[in-house]
Parts: structure tokens; C-alpha cells; sequence
């Protein structure tokens, strides 16, 4: 019986266009055997919630350059979870100021990763989170 495939969807919400981090995550994981699913730029977050659930995903990853992490993101956990989907795990990948990483983790987020964040490291964590 083969093992079953971690789905991920990659998506870049808010108004920032730089999606270039976002596409070598995607490659990233999609080399390492994962599913991914990449939403294109400016996504609200009620979209990401409707295509995680559409896609049923086991793992968002959220590339944020704007700044804006600290909105977008409670607010994507909030979606997920009011869709039944509490237990996809949420990784954020960008600019994240070091006083936004705890405040993140406490939120739920399963990984906080910045500028130059290894994909190895990236890779063993969502595999990690979601195989246990």
C-alpha cells in the first residue's frame, strides 16, 4: 500500500507581489514527494480557506513580505477553523519581525520561517507536523 501524499497549499496573501520565495518552497516540497497546490498572488484569506478546504489539504504555507502576517494570519487560523479544518497545520514564510514569532507559535502557526530559510529545514518540518 503506498503512503499517502501531504497535499500543501502555498498561497500569497494580501496586496504584496513578490511571489518568487513562495514558487521554491512550492518546487521544494514538490520535489521532496509532496501535493502542492499554489494559489497565485493577492489572496485573501478567505480564499485560501475555501481552496484549503476544496483541496483538503493537510498544510497551509503563507508567504508574506508585506508586513502584514499579523492580520492575514489570525485570520486565515480563524477561517480554518470555523471550516472544521483545525487540525491543517499553518506554516509563514517572509519577513517576520523576531517580537511577531512567539506571538505567531502562539496562534497555532506550526513554523515562522525568514529570508534564506533553508527548504531542508522546511521540508523535515511540514513532514514533522503532519506525520508526527
Amino acid at each position: 500500500m503506498t503512503e499517502k501524499k501531504i497535499r500543501v497549499l502555498v498561497a500569497k496573501p494580501g496586496l504584496d507581489g513578490h511571489d518568487r520565495g513562495a514558487k521554491v518552497v512550492a518546487r521544494a516540497l514538490r520535489d521532496a514527494g509532496m501535493e502542492v497546490i499554489y494559489t497565485g498572488l493577492r489572496q485573501t484569506p478567505e480564499m485560501i480557506a475555501e481552496a484549503a478546504l476544496q483541496e483538503d489539504v493537510d498544510v497551509v504555507g503563507l508567504s508574506i513580505l508585506s508586513g502584514a502576517h499579523m492580520a492575514l494570519t489570525p485570520r486565515l487560523l480563524e477561517l480554518l477553523k470555523n471550516n472544521g479544518q483545525s487540525n491543517v497545520k499553518v506554516f509563514v514564510g517572509g519577513i517576520i519581525p523576531d517580537e511577531d514569532l512567539v506571538r505567531l507559535k502562539e496562534m497555532g502557526v506550526s513554523g515562522v520561517y525568514g529570508p534564506g530559510a533553508s527548504t531542508e529545514d522546511i521540508i523535515r518540518d511540514v513532514k514533522t507536523s503532519v506525520t508526527g
